[in-house]
């Protein structure tokens, strides 16, 4: 009997999105992307150049048996669904299973969901729609540029330099931290002094000379001034003011990772990671549903229908007083305000509801995900700040606090937020005009540099210029990291040589594409592309006929690094032996080549792992001609016996068989023994 097929990127949600749509439907999974860009054609880039960029797609290696199984669910099937995710980069994928299915219109239907609830998928296969074609051509643009820059830029500075890749916003994040490194080398220390009264409730700094900001650089200015003064104060002003401190707004992507970094410790990558498992779905004791919103956007939008719930909830649980607003995005640009902010999917499902069911680390997320949502639909905080100015011999000393006299949004929010109570006494208590300090002291300071980026501040930063978009971050960071262009020393970026390298060659022959103005404008014109304001080839157009002609000067006239001396010399020509770097790594080589072609043979360590179950050999690690590793026997070619899995060094207890390393789990090689890590 034929069903409705649905097409979903992720195997984890197929499962809970067949059991809301019941025994007509067939929910299976892409596994993610199916097609990239070929390596063909000029430059390898996979799109024809002369053509406006016509795009070259091939199976992605391995996905050949999916397409092959999606095609046969398709032939017996109705009726097809196309359910990516929400987003660009879903619809892309949507597109690409209509094209490689062979798919018409009248065989299939875009259907997308932002939370993965019974409710909400139900609702939208009564909202379904066909696939988006601006969208795809914003995607696939993106990709393309990607592509020409990455390919581009990666292979001149594997010829000329020390580096392995660039990259259109990669690289402009790599400039950031190189530029705040050389603030802080060109930052110049200062010393300077600050006074301070004590009295016996609170303390008063010195801000003014009479009417003017005072600025004490030496120790001399220092020791003038506290001789001028005495230990009786004249209270000179007493303001009051109420404040608001306002509630925060519902979690993007780029904030939720910046908060999950700062409150939970949390790396952007480990963070996305938890979110994605959020929201395709957690088992509960009588259902399995997502329990948060899709977590990449960039809107701050909740739903009509979760802000009442939440009105509701927050009324029945702490009174009507409590009941905030929604927030309104305070910038329209970049905005795909198609998404809601990051939430949970129902407001009854409060944290400590699901935390059986939760790893700690999922729950940790959820109730910073939940609380925050909760939070900004409550209103504003409530504080009076008193200001008081003392005046001593026309000098003048300030001392601040405030009470918090209401708590608002802070009633669920409060540990997540820094304290910032600082309570002055009654001034009224005070029957004259005239305080007396139990001390006056000078203290020492010194300027400080700027800081360097954590990766929460990086993230804050790369979103407020409006470079990459909240599902590159994390990548982003990862492969600065990965490709040894930065360090991470107490959770802050230092670039490294390769990294200030990399950085000085690119700005030296592309610094009018390699900056956050051109690579933010960029992004204003992929989405205009996503409006329909602009036509995707034209970008890419205007884009290559600058670049190239960039980039064959650079290859031209950019200076090759030189490999770097060991300090030995060429046994055969007497030549210094250089470090060099080949397919599979580096090497020591002379630096007379091609002349004299002499490489310095290093010694192997073998590592050997346990006996071979055939001979009286030893498995040891060894590497194919293509540089994968396997494990095999170092009796080769009497003994053939080899894996490809890592041997634990252990043997199983059932059998007796090798034990090897699969995944997360330990595997025998002979029966079918297995456990965790």
């Amino acid at each position: 009997m034929s069903k409705n097929l649905v097409i979903v990127e992720s195997p984890s949600k197929s499962k809970t999105i067949e059991k809301y749509l019941g025994n007509d439907y067939k929910v299976v999974s892409s596994k993610g992307h199916i097609r990239d860009l070929a390596t063909t054609g000029k430059f390898g880039l996979g799109v024809d150049i002369e053509n406006h960029f016509k795009p070259n797609y091939i199976n992605i290696p391995g996905k050949g048996k999916v397409i092959t199984e999606l095609k046969k669910d398709v032939k017996n099937s109705d009726k097809v669904y196309l359910a990516s995710d929400p987003d660009r980069e879903g619809e892309a994928i949507s597109w690409h299973l209509y094209d490689a299915l062979g798919l018409k219109d009248s065989d299939y239907d875009r259907v997308v969901f932002n939370e993965i609830t019974k409710n909400a998928v139900l609702d939208a296969f009564k909202h379904t729609r066909k696939i988006d074609m601006k969208m795809v051509n914003s995607q696939e643009a993106r990709r393309i540029l990607d592509r020409i820059i990455g390919f581009r830029l990666s292979k001149l500075m594997q010829s000329k330099t020390g580096g392995k890749s660039a990259g259109r916003v990669q690289s402009v994040a790599l400039k950031l931290i190189v530029d705040k490194e050389r603030e802080i080398e060109n930052f110049v220390v200062e010393d300077y002094y600050e006074i301070d009264a004590f009295f016996k409730d609170f303390e008063a700094k010195l801000e003014k000379y009479k009417d003017q900001d005072i600025e004490l650089k030496t120790l001399e200015e220092a020791d003038e001034v506290l001789s001028k003064l005495s230990k009786a104060f004249n209270l000179e002003s007493i303001d009051t003011k109420k404040k608001n401190r306002k509630s925060k707004a519902p979690f993007i992507t780029s904030s939720m990772q910046q908060e999950a970094s700062s409150k939970l410790n949390f790396g952007a990558s480990k963070t996305m990671r938890i979110a994605q498992k959020l929201y395709e779905g957690v088992d509960l004791s009588n259902e399995t549903v997502g329990l948060i919103t899709y977590m990449r956007t960039d809107s701050i939008r909740l739903a009509d229908e979760f802000v009442n719930s939440t009105f509701h909830y927050i009324e029945e649980n702490y009174g009507k007083d409590y009941i905030g607003y929604p927030k309104q995005s305070k910038k329209k640009e970049n905005v795909q305000d198609a998404h809601e902010a990051i939430r949970p999917t129902s407001i009854y499902r409060t944290p400590d509801s699901v935390k059986e069911f939760l790893t700690p680390d999922e729950y940790k997320l959820y109730r910073l995900i939940y609380y925050r949502a909760l939070a900004s639909l409550m209103k504003d905080a409530k504080v009076e700040q008193t200001t008081v100015i003392l005046d001593n011999n026309d000098y003048k000393f300030k001392a601040t606090g405030q009470v918090l006299i209401y708590d608002g949004y802070l009633k669920v929010y409060q540990e997540y937020e820094s304290n910032e109570d600082k309570i002055l006494p009654p001034f009224d208590k005070y029957h004259t005009k005239v305080i007396v300090a139990e001390s006056i002291e000078k203290s020492e300071h010194h300027t400080k540099p700027p800081a360097r980026y954590t990766e929460a501040k990086l993230i804050k930063e790369m979103e407020e210029l409006g470079i990459g978009r909240p599902s590159t971050y994390a990548k982003i960071v990862e492969t600065l990291v990965s490709r040894n262009y930065v360090d991470v020393v107490d959770k802050k970026f230092i670039p490294t040589e390769i990294g200030f390298e990399i950085t000085d060659k690119l700005q030296e022959f592309f610094s009018n594409i390699i900056n956050v103005k051109y690579t933010a404008n960029m992004e204003d014109g992929l989405d205009k592309i996503a409006d329909g304001d602009l036509v995707w080839y034209k970008l890419i157009q205007d884009f290559y006929d600058e670049f190239e002609p960039l980039v064959e000067d650079a290859f031209d006239k950019m200076e090759k690094k030189a490999p770097k001396e060991t300090g030995e010399n060429c046994p055969e020509c007497g030549s210094p032996l250089v470090i060099r770097k080949g397919k599979y790594g580096e090497f020591t080589a002379c630096s007379n080549y091609p002349n004299c072609k002499y490489i310095k043979q290093e010694p192997k360590e073998i590592k050997e792992f346990i006996d071979c179950p055939i001979c009286e050999g030893k498995i040891v690690e060894k590497k194919t001609r293509k540089g994968k590793i396997f494990y095999g026997c170092n009796n080769y070619p009497k003994c053939n016996y080899a894996l490809w899995d890592k041997p634990t060094g252990h043997y199983c207890p059932q059998c007796n068989g090798i034990l090897v390393e699969k995944g997360k789990k330990i595997k025998c090689v002979n029966c079918d023994f297995e456990k965790e890590k």
